[in-house]
């Protein structure tokens, strides 16, 4: 029974590295940083001027997944996978800021979605991510 565990864990991974992923961005509404005190308290740096984003990853593309964000998307388990920061607030893709960075395994991401997001926050953007 173990052994059947480790093997579905060993696969997942295997089938979530081959899938690819994209990380994108989304553009959110000013308002967000006055009405939301976790994302005001997240983005100290924020000068009012260069906007508020959502930095995201996805096996998707980044259209499809902005619509089930706005749609308050529930999976099949019925969970919501969506995030209401940008159901609220979100306007529109900002693919000049995510399209030279291409596809990548999940692991690689993941990790692309925190430097990108990150990276935005040093340019003084405000900037909310998972």
């Amino acid at each position: 029974m173990l052994t059947t565990f480790i093997l579905q864990d060993e696969l997942d991974q295997i089938t979530n590295d081959k899938l690819r992923y994209v990380v994108y961005v989304i553009e959110l509404s000013n308002r967000v940083f006055t009405e939301n005190a976790k994302f005001r308290a997240a983005n100290p740096q924020f000068n009012g001027v260069s906007g508020c984003l959502y930095v995201g990853m996805t096996s998707k593309s980044p259209a499809e997944r902005f619509a089930q964000h706005k749609a308050g998307y529930r999976n099949k388990k019925g969970h919501n996978i969506s995030s209401n920061i940008v159901r609220k607030f979100g306007l529109y893709l900002r693919p000049s800021l995510y399209n030279h960075l291409g596809s990548m395994t999940k692991s690689e991401a993941l990790k692309m979605e925190e430097k990108l997001a990150l990276e935005l926050r040093r340019k003084r953007y405000a900037v909310w991510f998972n």
